[in-house]
């Protein structure tokens, strides 16, 4: 069985995770968004010692100093992943990324949409502060991860079961990150639609330095089902698409490398790994979603994480959902440095 979240308000969201045993609750409430009545719902990388020197890069020993310090002496031989050297302006693996998570129309989604903007951006602040205490080598980048295409239970006009939210959505949440110098992530469940069709509407936002992409496999219904019903999945394939729309957008508009964040939490999520493909134009971080207690947390990381490298890993932790079960604890900076890779994308939800 899953563990079933969501997050219902102003939006429902449907979210699994496969960490054993748990209680399956759903609660489908009819809301409404814009007066419009919805109802929510290759082989294993091998080390790296000495890449391929790259001109795009000004620093390539502090470049590879910040991987060594990532890799956290892991002995396996899959980490560090052999990836070209990024572009210069890249984030990772220089920084660490905080980002607090969620849609601004919900108040049960995640943090971003929970409090009013000046106490959200007060707490982000303070966790930044926690992760600088703890890793003191590695700065770190405040973000916003906003989701911009939201799966629903409806199918709505198009029969797609998604929504979009308004450009102005995402104009508030680019206002608020410029308050504190962070950056802005896109979040996209493209439920019944795809990835070929729903990033190109993003692109005017997509072409801005300070945005990256987030993409969510879990509600990528290639089967036709309801969000909700099944967990999606992402092919290499779709992956490589997305990447390639990015580079191209890097390329033409002279940007620094884009971020694109997958999220995952089970084996199916994410197929044909090994043919997924890095660039120096864009940096991909596997995400490990879902909630849970800490030790069902770390053996998902190490399940389909580290054991199936791409290049960066990411981890995310529910302020609400992670106490949920014994030991009831919320596993803090300090807990998250031991993991080898360390995270270098941390999502507050």
């Amino acid at each position: 069985m899953f563990h079933f979240r969501l997050f219902s308000g102003a939006i429902a969201l449907f979210s699994f995770l496969q960490f054993g045993c748990g209680d399956v609750k759903a609660d489908n409430p009819e809301i409404k968004v814009e007066g419009a009545a919805i109802q929510a719902v290759s082989q294993d990388s091998t080390v790296v010692s000495t890449p391929a020197p790259s001109s795009a890069v000004t620093d390539t020993a502090l470049y590879h100093k910040m991987l060594m310090h990532m890799t956290n002496g892991d002995s396996t031989g899959k980490w560090p992943v052999n990836a070209p050297i990024p572009k210069e302006g890249a984030i990772l693996p220089y920084k660490r990324i905080i980002a607090y998570y969620g849609n601004l129309y919900s108040t049960r989604m995640g943090i971003l949409g929970e409090y009013p903007k000046d106490e959200m951006l007060a707490r982000l602040k303070v966790e930044v502060a926690k992760w600088e205490k703890a890793d003191p080598i590695t700065p770190v980048q405040p973000a916003l991860h906003y989701i911009a295409v939201t799966a629903q239970q409806s199918p709505g006009k198009d029969g797609k079961y998604k929504l979009r939210m308004p450009f102005k959505e995402i104009d508030k949440v680019l206002a608020m990150a410029a308050e504190i110098n962070a950056i802005v992530f896109i979040d996209v469940q493209v439920a019944l639609s795809n990835l070929q069709t729903e990033i190109p509407l993003l692109e005017e936002y997509l072409k801005k330095p300070n945005v990256h992409l987030g993409i969510d496999p879990e509600f990528s219904m290639k089967g036709g089902q309801r969000p909700g019903t099944a967990i999606g999945t992402f092919d290499a394939a779709d992956i490589n698409f997305t990447t390639n729309y990015l580079a191209k957008l890097v390329k033409e508009y002279n940007l620094p490398p884009k971020i694109l964040v997958v999220h995952r939490f089970t084996q199916g999520m994410v197929t044909n790994y090994k043919n997924i493909k890095t660039s120096a134009e864009v940096q991909i971080v596997m995400h490990m979603d879902g909630w849970g207690e800490p030790a069902k947390k770390i053996n998902t990381y190490k399940t389909y994480i580290h054991r199936e490298p791409i290049q960066f890993t990411g981890f995310k932790l529910f302020y609400k959902n992670d106490l949920k079960r014994a030991p009831h604890k919320f596993m803090s900076p300090e807990d998250l440095i031991k993991l080898k890779p360390m995270p270098m994308y941390i999502q507050y939800q």
